[in-house]
Formats: C-alpha cells, structure tokens, sequence
C-alpha cells in the first residue's frame, strides 16, 4: 500500500465538490498530520466535517521530530511544515500539496508531489470520473482559483479541451 500524506487544501476542495472519496479509490488509504485534521475540522460548518466520519482509510499522524518545524516556518503553514516531516518520516510514496512555495518544497526534499488537479486526472485515468471540466467550474464557483493557463492545461491532458 502507498503511503499518501495530504494537506487541508485538497482535502477541503474535495470534500467542497463532493469528491472526498476519489482519494480512498485512488489510494486506498491517506495520512493526515495533526495539524491538517485540526484545520480542517475545526469549523462546525466545515465541509470536511466528513473527515470526522471517515476514519477506516483517512489516519491521523502526529510527527515525531517537531524541532524540525522551526526549519519550515518562514514561508509555509503549520499544516504544510507537518505534511513535509511526516512525508519524510514515513518515507511518503506521494504528497498531495496545493501551495507553490510548499511544493517546490517538497520536490526540494524529494518528494513526490501532485495537487488537486492532478488527482481529478487521474481519476478520470482510472476511470473514477467521467469528466473534469463540470469539477472545476464548481470548484472555481467556491473560490478554488484556477488560472486559465491551468485550467487549458488540465483540460487537454484529459482529452477535454476544446477550441472555440
């Protein structure tokens, strides 16, 4: 089994459009750090109240080593800072990361790094979904910003995208 660790942002947008669950058909299992499932449980209104439902496949972490969040401090969110050292601890096989400065982060330490958009495609590889585009304009409806460079980008790597 693939070690899969997460942070806040997928797991909101997820949830958001109603897709939590492509990461327990893609990946079997995720590992969140504390500090993420504080995140995004801390809200009554939260939509990733769900997670609170989910706790066969979505394991909670603590990070051993938190002297190494000082290290990270600078430029990344605390649920960022213990997505890297978990990842690193458990030698993660993928980090699922939204934030540019963390993942040039994550790559600059090795690890193997997609986004959100990168798990609605392959999902749609792997027969999951049907198509992206109606995700997007949903998740772009509840403020996930998408440049349209992306977006075209996204599109096209899924046989979505059509010229006017």
């Amino acid at each position: 089994m693939r070690k899969v660790i997460v942070n806040s942002t997928p797991l909101i947008v997820l949830c958001g459009i109603g897709q939590l669950k492509l990461l327990r058909e893609l990946y079997g299992e995720i590992y969140i750090p504390k500090a993420v499932y504080q995140e995004v449980t801390v809200k009554t209104d939260s939509a990733c109240l769900q997670l609170k439902n989910e706790e066969s496949w979505i394991h909670v972490a603590e990070i051993k080593d938190t002297g190494e969040k000082k290290m990270y401090k600078a430029k990344l969110h605390d649920g960022e800072v213990e997505v890297m050292i978990l990842a690193q601890e458990m030698k993660a096989d993928l980090v699922i990361l939204d934030d540019n400065a963390a993942k040039k982060t994550a790559k600059y330490l090795g690890l193997t790094v997609t986004g959100t958009l990168g798990v609605l495609i392959k999902a749609k590889q792997e027969g999951y979904v049907r198509q992206i585009y109606p995700l997007l304009t949903v998740m772009k409806r509840k403020g996930f910003y998408v440049s349209e460079t992306v977006e075209r980008m996204v599109l096209e790597k899924s046989n979505e995208w059509k010229e006017d």
